[in-house]
């Protein structure tokens, strides 16, 4: 699929199909949010990769709000995104450079994230991004540790219902030239 296409086509389910998804589609998605641009490319988000019965069954438990749990019911893989924290916006004392700080953390992952579901979208899987969980459940669930910030949980699956875009803004409202 084009770029373009991906762009347009890509929307946030919340309804799966129960299918599962192979650790060489996986590790494609991933390495392809690996190319995002970070922060003096420091590389520092991490992906946990649940697809395990137990921890899926776990994460959909504990991890999840209800409602994104009951959204994504049929998922059989969730991407935990974090990034390692008091390095990117940061200089070698662990010093903020700017007013951002944790914030380039933040933008990093945002960046790698939605390359992640660009990428999803390019090999037929649909996504979403959750940002209502339940941190310490994950962290202690997935022994995330304490240098790590969790920022997402991204479902990855086939798509059971295909949604409508939800309408965007006019350019007029979003863009300034000065």
């Amino acid at each position: 699929m084009k770029l373009d296409e991906c762009i347009q086509n890509r929307k946030s389910i919340r309804s799966y199909q129960k299918t599962e998804v192979p650790k060489e589609d996986i590790e494609k998605i991933i390495s392809a949010a690996q190319l995002a641009p970070t922060w003096k490319n420091f590389q520092t988000t991490r992906f946990y990769v649940v697809c395990s019965e137990d921890k899926v069954q776990e994460m959909k438990k504990h991890g999840l709000s209800s409602f994104n749990a009951q959204r994504t019911e049929n998922v059989d893989v969730y991407v935990v995104v974090t990034f390692k924290k008091d390095i990117s916006g940061f200089d070698e004392e662990k010093n903020p450079v700017n007013e951002m700080g944790q914030g380039w953390g933040y933008y990093d992952a945002g960046i790698v994230s939605n390359q992640l579901i660009l990428k999803a979208c390019d090999l037929g899987y649909g996504t979403l991004i959750m940002g209502i969980r339940n941190e310490q459940a994950i962290r202690t669930m997935l022994e995330i540790p304490d240098d790590e910030i969790i920022t997402s949980v991204i479902s990855l699956g086939k798509s059971k219902d295909v949604p409508t875009r939800n309408p965007r803004k006019p350019l007029d409202e979003v863009l300034c030239y000065k």
